[in-house]
């Protein structure tokens, strides 16, 4: 019997853990961390044997195969093991991939992923389509094939999931951007992390779908090296020629294969960065045969995602702004290009060798004072000092929510919009966005 191991037991993980014991395998699950209650009842309940707080190399290093959960680095000890073991380390997508021919609607990009997903599932939905929302939202894909399939599945890939990808095929590929982000994942190298990126596109046919963002500098680029056979469909908000959809004079257009338009008035979503996710959302449902009336009404009534450009509250007439997923410098470019009030920022979080070049001119022109957030705050004072703003130092979201407050005044507009990620204070960037809105709400 092939023995499966799996790294990581989380979500994916375990997800990846109950497929392979549906189809048959001597499955293992390890983790060097605490597995999570709910994750032990689900492998107690499948009978699937587990370790927390170490991994035991003679389980591991007799593996056939190696699914690696997306969080664990190629750095990890027992990771650098496995390769001179030459056991093959694959990712629960692909794995889940080899069990299911349902038509896969596969996003990725530096910004915008986690809000073209559930635009994309929600006109799905509506339109009545048997569909399952998976990879870095929803349910584990593999968990999904093996006891709840579903005829579509719309997954958001990170360029970690996609690192471990080889066979899968994406039906529909989105590719929404490529700007710096986990480069401390990738040598600091750009271009490892796009190419990572782009393997989205890999095992595309002629009788597949590309959705890409080509006002997008580093994606256009990247096609001149790529043969690809898959239906190019670009879009743009600068230009109409070539393009597959667009905005122009007010107007959302998609040209094919069923034309459509509607004003972009009446796009739920606001901002700049909204209307390239509206486009490869209303490109990918008209792709896939979803009716104009259906396309039209989902665009207008979705409601948004959690933890992105959310509306929390107004204290006292200053809004607060949860933008807690802008955990790299463009994310927080597009929030900060959406303001319209004075903004008091907040910055900081464990650093991903980011560059904040990219967003100096608005903080000068859309902020009237700094809140940075961190265990260590020296590279942003380095950078941001010198524009002279007011700055607070703070290293709790308690501290951050008192000083933005003290900064404000009528009229103003607090962003928690953080450029980096959040586990030098929080859980995880959730935590971090369900700690600012209650502390928003209590003041």
């Amino acid at each position: 019997m092939k023995r499966i191991v799996i790294l990581g037991a989380a979500e994916s993980g375990v997800g990846a853990a109950a497929l392979a014991k549906k189809e048959g395998f001597d499955v293992f699950v390890t983790d060097m961390g605490k597995i999570k209650p709910h994750y032990k009842e689900m492998l107690d309940a499948r009978s699937i044997p587990w370790e927390e707080g170490q991994h035991t190399e003679a389980l591991i290093l007799n593996a056939d195969e190696i699914i690696k959960s997306p969080g664990i680095p190629e750095t990890a000890p027992m990771v650098q093991k496995v390769h001179a073991a030459n056991i093959p380390i694959i990712s629960e997508i692909e794995f889940a991939g080899r069990y299911t021919h349902s038509k896969m609607i596969c996003i990725t990009g530096s910004n915008g992923k986690t809000t073209t997903t559930s635009l994309i599932y929600h006109i799905f939905k509506k339109a009545g389509y048997d569909v399952g929302l998976a990879g870095n939202i929803g349910n584990s894909l593999a968990l999904q094939v093996a006891e709840e399939p579903h005829e579509y599945y719309v997954i958001e890939l990170s360029s970690f999931q996609l690192d471990n990808m080889y066979d899968f095929r994406a039906n529909i590929a989105v590719l929404l951007n490529i700007t710096p982000d986990h480069l401390d994942r990738y040598h600091n190298s750009m271009q490892e992390y796009t190419d990572a990126k782009m393997r989205i596109i890999q095992n595309q046919t002629k009788d597949d779908a590309f959705v890409f963002w080509n006002d997008d500098p580093v994606i256009t680029q990247e096609l001149n090296k790529y043969h690809i056979e898959s239906r190019m469909c670009p879009f743009s908000i600068l230009q109409k020629h070539g393009m597959i959809g667009y905005i122009a004079d007010g107007e959302y257009i998609i040209e094919r294969p069923t034309p459509f338009n509607m004003e972009q008035e009446e796009l739920s979503l606001t901002g700049k960065h909204n209307m390239y996710n509206s486009l490869a959302a209303g490109i990918t449902a008209d792709l896939s045969g979803i009716s104009n009336d259906v396309i039209r009404e989902s665009l207008s009534d979705f409601q948004g995602v959690e933890h992105r450009l959310e509306f929390v509250c107004t204290v006292h007439g200053v809004t607060f702004i949860n933008d807690s997923k802008a955990t790299n410098v463009d994310a927080c470019w597009y929030a900060l290009e959406s303001m319209t009030q004075p903004t008091i920022l907040i910055l900081g979080g464990l650093d991903k060798g980011n560059d904040y070049t990219a967003i100096r001119d608005l903080v000068k022109q859309k902020c009237k004072a700094l809140v940075y957030l961190g265990v260590d705050n020296h590279k942003l004072h380095d950078f941001f000092d010198p524009l002279g703003l007011p700055v607070a130092e703070t290293h709790s979201m308690k501290e951050c929510v008192d000083a933005c407050y003290r900064l404000s005044q009528p009229g103003d507009t607090v962003l928690l919009s953080p450029c980096c990620a959040s586990f030098d204070l929080f859980k995880n960037m959730e935590d971090r966005g369900e700690q600012f809105k209650d502390l928003a709400r209590s003041l």
